[in-house]
C-alpha cells in the first residue's frame, strides 16, 4: 500500500487550472511538513516545488511562485496544490511528499498534461 494516496492530475489546456490532492493513506498523528515535486522525463532529479510546514509557512520554487498555491487540511492532513496558468513547460509526472521526523514518504506519482 502507497503510503500517500494523491489524485486530480489529468489533461489541461494551456492557461487553465488543476488543483491536485495529497492524503495518508493510513492513520498519522499531529500535523508534519508536506510538499509537492514533479519530475519530467530525461530529468533526474525531482524538481521541489511547494512545501508547507508545521505552522503552516508555504514556500515554492521560482518556477510556480505567483501560479501554484500549496494548502493542508490538518483535520484530515491532506494537502492540495491548486495550480493556475498552466503553460506545456509544466507537463510532468507530479509527486506529494511527507515528512515525519527524518522519514520522507512519497506518492506513486500522477501525470499532468498541459497541451491544446
Amino acid at each position: 500500500q502507497e503510503p500517500l494516496v494523491e489524485s486530480g492530475g489529468g489533461l489541461v489546456q494551456p492557461g487553465g487550472s488543476l488543483r491536485l490532492s495529497c492524503a495518508p493513506s493510513g492513520s498519522i498523528s499531529g500535523i508534519h511538513p508536506m510538499g509537492w515535486a514533479r519530475q519530467t522525463p530525461g530529468k533526474s532529479a525531482r524538481e521541489l516545488l511547494a512545501r508547507i510546514i508545521i505552522d503552516g509557512t508555504t514556500y515554492y520554487g521560482d518556477s510556480v511562485k505567483g501560479r501554484f498555491t500549496i494548502s493542508r487540511d490538518n483535520a484530515s492532513h491532506t494537502a492540495y496544490l491548486q495550480m493556475n496558468n498552466l503553460q506545456p513547460e509544466d507537463t510532468a509526472v507530479y509527486y506529494c511528499y511527507l515528512n515525519i521526523g527524518s522519514t520522507v514518504s512519497w506518492g506513486q506519482g500522477m501525470q499532468v498534461t498541459v497541451s491544446s
